[in-house]
């Protein structure tokens, strides 16, 4: 159970990956995400997910570049889009996120979306990055149990996340069961639904009890379920805020009323409808 904002959960090949972390979809480039990325830094947050599509990844770089943070301390995150699926584009979109952010490695690379008959060719180009030590862990983002089923019957290297939309709303009972026992670790974007999760009277109720608010109640149950977690912002109040987060832990009641809120509820789009 993390108890420190710099605690880790240790990925299947042994790398070490923050349990919290500021995700940056929707800021800007140039001074928004750069102040974002740099109030975080700045309050002990050490994970930052990013994604070629956010098209922000240089001021993700400059701002790690310039916050005085040693790059090994940083655990940075990004995606290849769906454009750019298949062997030699994901080869190619991976150097330019590079060359973006500044950086000589990434320590995830992420297929954004299971885009179909072009994912596993994806993952063969994940596969390289890896082994050539340029991405130091690969994985997948909003990966149905199906599909990671299908990508793991001929890969050579298991994922050692999957990124999905996972908040009170949509708790993924089974896919978070399913990557525990294969080693995946999941992770939420979206944790707070987009924010629709914070009037709930439940969540409200259980915050006064704790003394905390709706959105620290929910962060605190993503991660009791083992789930990393990276809530987005760009208020450096807020940054701070979402991070305020251990110490307390939920009690088991509270988890599962938490847990009872679920509708399969979906903010973002289903990765088996996706318009690719």
């Amino acid at each position: 159970m993390p108890t420190h904002l710099q605690d880790t959960t240790t990925l299947n090949n042994g790398v070490k990956m923050p349990w919290f972390g500021l995700g940056v979809w929707k800021a800007e480039e140039g001074e928004e995400v750069e102040q974002a990325v740099k109030s975080a830094l700045q309050h002990g947050y050490r994970s930052i997910d990013t994604a070629a599509i956010y098209k922000n990844e240089a001021g993700v770089g400059k701002a790690i570049r310039e916050s005085g943070v040693p790059r090994e301390e940083i655990f940075v995150t990004t995606k290849v889009w769906n454009s750019e699926q298949g062997y030699d584009s994901t080869l190619r979109a991976f150097e330019e996120s590079l060359r973006l952010l500044g950086l000589e490695y990434v320590d995830l690379y992420l297929i954004h979306w299971p885009v179909k008959g072009k994912y596993k060719e994806t993952w063969k180009a994940l596969e390289t990055l890896y082994k050539e030590g340029r991405a130091r862990a690969i994985g997948v983002s909003n990966f149905h149990i199906h599909h990671l089923q299908d990508l793991m019957a001929d890969a050579e290297v298991k994922p050692a996340v999957n990124q999905v939309e996972f908040h009170p709303l949509l708790t993924q009972k089974e896919l978070l069961s399913f990557c525990k026992e294969n080693g995946i670790q999941l992770e939420a974007w979206s944790p707070l639904a987009q924010g629709q999760i914070l009037s709930n009277e439940t969540v409200r109720a259980i915050a006064d009890k704790y003394r905390k608010t709706p959105a620290q109640v929910v962060l605190r149950w993503d991660l009791q379920h083992e789930v990393v977690t990276i809530p987005k912002s760009v208020k450096e109040e807020r940054i701070r805020a979402n991070a305020d987060v251990f110490d307390f832990q939920l009690a088991p009641e509270d988890m599962e009323q938490i847990d009872a809120l679920n509708q399969d509820k979906r903010i973002g789009p289903d990765p088996d409808n996706f318009d690719f």
